[in-house]
């Protein structure tokens, strides 16, 4: 499945190719202007006289299947060879902030901040994006829950130095202080944009995980904390990697080179090399890694605040915002297939974006909320699944005089997740899951991140085409069996803006527990 780095890392990959073709247009040009002289009579089907030979990708399917070696050291290399002329290539680490128990919470979200700094052999970042526009390259960092991803993507002729600058970027790091002190200035800018953009779902993502999992594992804050900014060093950033950036902990994925390539230059740069952390400091701290369980809890957390100037100017309205969770199912779970379709049937969005079939227009919170509903400003479904728990989520937001209203509608609706299920919807949400995979996995840095993501997981790749037929065989009894058993685990809720007419939890526990999904009543000789 595409996932938040291939998002973000193939826009950056884009703009960079982008570049490439102005210039091949400025070339083709000047190649024009030097043979104006009959070129034009030159059939489509003949090459023009000086161009470059082209190289087609192979059709050999048995090519594009992915192969894994384990090095010596543990650490795992799993390649596909597809994709042309450049290739994706980065390092998997089962690290996050769910391993942060025993640390300051903020450690990942300092180290992605200062991924790809200055290195034993570059002595800056701006030295790392000069070598890697050599090949046309780029790099970029993302961290999620429970893994870290370095990754670059570069034309095929430079996979060694490809590999090389990665095996470096994540063994040698030097966190500067000059570098340090940068990211500290970037969190705090950071934490202070997410207080005031109009878009709360990174907000209320943070909240909902938070209450889910309360002071444990999933639970802790991928953001850093603005009280522990300044906690935060050098030493205890190397000790952290330490505990988590081991080879058995690893995999360096590529996408677009032959498998024996990858490996040779795995062993090459990645087998014997001695990490910066391993200094005596750091050492006699010892070992600290917690690879605890996640404990689902299920809670509330309400954030009261006067967002009616959120977005001055824009024709985004005042509006209040609220998510309704259940603990669903890790990756590996026999159910976590039925939870992705049942995804997909929920469905959902804004109210002023219901477009067309292909946006789905004919899922269940279209037809029977945001249809139904005119005051109803967003209503969407969000699956988080990990290692070992995850979370079904429903997003909405409406006018802060509504919530209650809301809160009645969205648990109605996680409620008839166990009944009924028509076939016509069921087959509908399979066939939009099936090619929603299928063309995400058109992207090569998408299929970067799936390979890594599943042998990390796993130690090997689920070919797309296992997906496929794990998705046609879903039936709607297996729907409702998940589904009931969601229902059985306390609700998890997160709240953003006026909030004087949500709910209390009780209420929202007894509601879930109600057939009709109604809230309590409450009479008083004054409304609120």
């Amino acid at each position: 499945m595409a996932g938040r780095f291939g998002h973000n890392f193939l826009g950056k990959w884009s703009r960079a190719q982008n570049v490439h073709k102005i210039h091949n247009r400025t070339t083709n040009r000047t190649f024009c202007s030097a043979h104006t002289g009959g070129i034009e009579n030159i059939p489509l089907s003949q090459a023009l006289p000086g161009s470059p030979k082209v190289i087609y990708a192979s059709a050999d399917q048995r090519t594009h299947d992915a192969q894994v070696t384990t090095l010596s050291n543990g650490l795992k290399v799993a390649s596909i060879n597809k994709f042309g002329e450049f290739c994706t290539i980065g390092v998997l680490v089962n690290s996050g902030p769910r391993y942060e128990a025993r640390y300051t919470k903020g450690v990942s979200h300092f180290l992605e901040k200062l991924a790809f700094g200055t290195t034993e052999k570059f002595e800056s970042r701006d030295h790392i994006f000069q070598t890697l526009e050599q090949h046309g390259g780029i790099c970029d960092c993302q961290s999620t829950k429970d893994t870290f991803i370095y990754g670059i993507s570069a034309e095929t002729k430079g996979l060694e130095e490809a590999t090389a600058l990665l095996a470096d970027a994540v063994y040698k790091p030097q966190f500067t202080d000059e570098e340090i002190e940068e990211a500290r200035q970037s969190i705090y800018f950071e934490l202070e944009d997410l207080q005031l953009r109009p878009d709360p779902e990174p907000l209320l993502t943070e909240m909902i995980h938070s209450v889910a999992y309360s002071h444990n594992t999933l639970g802790f804050p991928r953001l850093c904390p603005s009280e522990n900014i300044i906690k935060i060093d050098r030493k205890m950033l190397y000790h952290y990697m330490y505990n988590h950036f081991t080879p058995s902990r690893t995999v360096l994925a590529g996408v677009g080179m032959p498998h024996e390539h990858l490996v040779k230059f795995a062993k090459k740069y990645f087998e014997g090399v001695t990490p910066v952390w391993d200094t005596p400091d750091v050492l006699k701290m010892g070992r600290k890694f917690d690879g605890s369980i996640s404990q689902y809890t299920g809670g509330v957390e309400m954030i009261d605040r006067d967002m009616s100037n959120v977005a001055p100017g824009t024709p985004i309205p005042d509006l209040a915002h609220a998510v309704l969770a259940l603990e669903s199912c890790g990756h590996q779970h026999p159910d976590f297939i039925s939870f992705a379709v049942l995804n997909m049937l929920m469905g959902g969005g804004g109210s002023f974006s219901a477009g067309g079939p292909g946006k789905g227009m004919y899922t269940r919170l279209y037809l029977n909320v945001l249809n139904r509903f005119p005051w109803m400003y967003s209503a969407t479904a969000v699956h988080h699944s990990y290692a070992d728990s995850g979370i079904f989520c429903i997003h909405a937001s409406a006018n802060p005089g509504m919530m209650r209203e809301l809160v009645e509608v969205i648990i109605r609706e996680f409620q008839n997740m166990a009944r009924n299920i028509e076939q016509s919807e069921l087959n509908r949400a399979k066939k939009q899951l099936q090619s929603m995979l299928m063309m995400n996995l058109e992207a090569r840095p998408v299929v970067f991140e799936d390979l890594g993501r599943q042998v990390l997981a796993t130690g090997r790749r689920k070919n797309p085409e296992e997906f496929v037929t794990m998705i046609e065989r879903v039936t709607a009894e297996d729907i409702k069996r998940a589904a009931s058993g969601m229902l059985r685990t306390n609700p998890s809720v997160a709240a953003l803006g006026n909030l004087s007419s949500f709910p209390d939890y009780r209420d929202i526990q007894t509601a879930f527990s109600n057939k009709d999904g109604s809230l309590p009543r409450k009479f008083s000789l004054f409304r609120r």
